[in-house]
């Protein structure tokens, strides 16, 4: 073959093949999975309000966590010569109206108020979910009486139905939870029910119902897991509000019973003593307030991350 008769690259084919050699490689679904999720914790890095929401709850659970290590007295252990004592010295918050220790106590009481929190969420959740994606995907009078009986529980507010279901069931930290689990799932519920009235009219639900899937596969294998994300952020924003329900049931004495280091109990027997030793419920009072915005800024943060719109 002559010189003449050999193949060539022209300009443009060297062009063309090195646009080939540096175009990027397709990522395997594990990289791009990744890829999103890094994306994701670094919107959420941004937000300053939001990771100081995600560090304060890291710190409290730590701190229920270890508390036999962190406190430094028995928290049932009583020293009338000593109570009412001011905070500093070998009492680092000062002691109550029995001589106790309230720096032990109310890390003891973290404990408590993050099990009713989380156990109550882990109940509010999937019943929420699970009411609102039926009722919104199967329509008709499954749809009308699901919804008629979440509007009976919206009717009342979230405390007061809390307090009759606990005056019914009786004190206690168990009671506590199942009765703020019946009066937290509706507002789940009617979120969940809204994104699956939209999820359901979608182009591949339609796809999956032509291939003859069953309204229990399309419900757990496409209606849910589109509507979690939502569910997730709505359910970390009503934690401050269970917060507050379970200190208010504590307060009230229907929640966690004497002598539990309850951060509601607390203060509510330091609020007789406020003219002599204000700390002794001013401390208890700030723990639930700092929880209640921590979980509230990071719930913020989290509906900005897990907005799938910005995806």
């Amino acid at each position: 073959m002559t010189d003449s008769a050999k193949p060539r690259l022209t300009r443009r084919s060297r062009r063309s093949l090195r646009d080939w050699l540096d175009a990027p490689v397709p990522a395997t679904p594990w990289q791009a999975r990744m890829q999103q999720s890094l994306n994701q914790w670094r919107r959420f890095c941004r937000n300053t309000s939001a990771l100081f929401g995600l560090v304060v709850i890291l710190i409290i659970t730590a701190a229920a966590l270890f508390a036999p290590w962190l406190a430094t007295h028995n928290i049932y252990a009583q020293n009338l010569q000593l109570r009412l004592g001011a905070p500093g010295g070998e009492y680092w918050l000062g002691t109550d109206e029995l001589g106790r220790d309230i720096y032990s106590r109310l890390i003891y009481g973290a404990r408590i108020t993050l099990y009713i929190t989380c156990l109550s969420a882990l109940i509010v959740g999937p019943v929420g979910l699970l009411v609102g994606t039926i009722a919104g995907t199967v329509g008709g009078w499954v749809d009308t009486v699901l919804m008629r009986i979440v509007d009976i529980f919206l009717a009342f507010p979230s405390l007061i139905l809390a307090l009759g279901f606990v005056a019914a069931l009786g004190p206690g930290i168990e009671n506590a939870i199942i009765a703020i689990s019946l009066s937290a799932w509706p507002p789940i519920a009617r979120l969940a029910r809204a994104e699956a009235l939209s999820i359901r009219n979608m182009d591949y639900v339609a796809a999956v119902r032509l291939q003859g899937a069953s309204q229990i596969r399309i419900i757990l294998r496409h209606i849910i897991p589109m509507c979690l994300p939502s569910v997730v952020v709505r359910l970390t924003l009503n934690m401050a509000g269970i917060i507050l329900t379970a200190a208010s049931l504590g307060f009230l004495g229907l929640g966690a019973q004497a002598p539990s280091p309850e951060w509601g109990a607390m203060l509510s027997s330091g609020r007789q003593f406020m003219m002599t030793n204000w700390t002794i419920a001013a401390i208890p009072g700030l723990s639930i307030l700092l929880t209640s915005l921590a979980f509230n800024l990071f719930g913020d943060g989290l509906r900005d991350v897990l907005d799938l719109r910005h995806d």
